[in-house]
């Protein structure tokens, strides 16, 4: 069997979409530097010329890059910005498009000292929208990562009672997805229960679960750099009717906008969908975040399915849908589950079913 080709050339290829025959891109971001030559060192930059490709490191990563960058040409630098510079006087450039997020006011002002004569413009754009559509092996991954941290939940569900701690919930999932095959956890795991579950980024503490608490647990994996993303709240005991009608609201929410993902609907009119539903039940003022966001090798990126937002979804972009509800001081509710955009609707990810669980 042949192996698969290397995606990197066709990144960088859409990546000079536009770059005149003198211009420069300077790529710092470590993420963005993975995506377009497979290095995953934690340091280092990027320049991309219109005919050549040139990857920056120190010596701690010159051995791992010339393994993972095949066919990227590696320069050695003991300091970046001097190295920046080298390869710049090198290709004789006159201008710089550099990624702005990226760069430091500190580096960028030693750039300018080092590069007398070279134009230095911000780009702020460009990266956004570069990795939103996934190919088949990105796609195969967050599913891999999706069925790992899937299958730690469902090890753990049986922790879920009165008298646990959320910390130990926490730290048990994060130790399941691990011995499950995951690199590392997407971000820090989030157990909340009863009052805790009212804030969207609780960290889990101390608190134990109590008879009668909503127990909303937001957590996810990576495998071979993608991550997954999922929310699932459950109830304890017995659900009071409120609980039992705003689960089936935010459902409901999460369902609708399910229903109306596909290639070719914007960003902002999925969120609408979403936001009417619990709008229309008065509860609106307590839904307080964007509807759903991008996931791959970051696990927040473009697109964001946020009021406002004119994206187009398109095939192969994979997106997070987590409507949720947030009553001060009392509890919260949150459904999320990531999926990937087809031509005519939409592949549910995550494994998790979001159906009303009491425990």
């Amino acid at each position: 069997m042949r192996p698969d080709p290397s995606p990197y050339p066709e990144r960088v290829r859409r990546l000079r979409v536009g770059l005149s025959e003198t211009g420069v891109l300077l790529i710092l971001n470590a993420i963005n530097i993975r995506y377009l030559t497979g290095f995953t060192g934690g340091d280092g930059a990027l320049m991309a010329g219109p005919t050549w490709l040139v990857l920056l490191v120190d010596g701690r990563y010159v051995t791992q890059a010339r393994g993972e960058a095949a066919g990227t040409e590696i320069f050695e630098f003991r300091n970046r910005v001097d190295g920046i510079a080298a390869v710049a006087h090198q290709q004789g450039i006159g201008q710089i498009d550099f990624e702005s997020p990226a760069l430091s006011v500190e580096e960028y002002l030693k750039l300018q000292e080092g590069l007398p004569g070279v134009e230095l413009r911000p780009l702020t754009s460009v990266f956004h929208c570069l990795r939103a559509v996934k190919d088949e092996a990105e796609i195969a991954r967050i599913r891999e990562a999706a069925k790992i941290a899937g299958e730690a939940l469902a090890a753990v569900r049986e922790m879920i009672r009165p008298g646990v701690r959320e910390a130990e919930i926490a730290l048990e999932l994060e130790y399941r997805m691990r011995l499950g095959g995951a690199e590392k956890v997407s971000f820090e795991t989030i157990v909340a229960a009863g009052s805790n579950t009212a804030l969207p980024h609780a960290t889990p503490g101390r608190r134990a679960i109590a008879d009668g608490d909503c127990v909303m647990i937001d957590y996810g994996a990576v495998c071979g750099g993608y991550h997954s993303d999922e929310t699932c709240t459950y109830i304890v005991g017995q659900a009071s009717e409120r609980q039992q009608e705003v689960y089936r609201l935010v459902r409901e929410a999460h369902d609708r906008a399910l229903g109306a993902i596909r290639s070719g609907v914007s960003c902002g009119e999925i969120d609408r969908i979403a936001r009417a539903c619990l709008e229309d039940a008065g509860l609106g003022g307590y839904f307080s975040h964007g509807t759903g966001h991008g996931v791959g090798l970051d696990v927040h990126e473009a697109p964001r399915l946020a009021a406002g937002r004119e994206e187009i979804l398109r095939v192969g972009m994979v997106v997070t849908v987590e409507p949720g509800i947030y009553l001060p001081g009392v509890w919260g509710i949150r459904i999320e589950d990531t999926v990937l955009v087809t031509e005519e609707g939409c592949e549910i990810l995550t494994q998790t079913p979001k159906k009303l669980t009491i425990i």
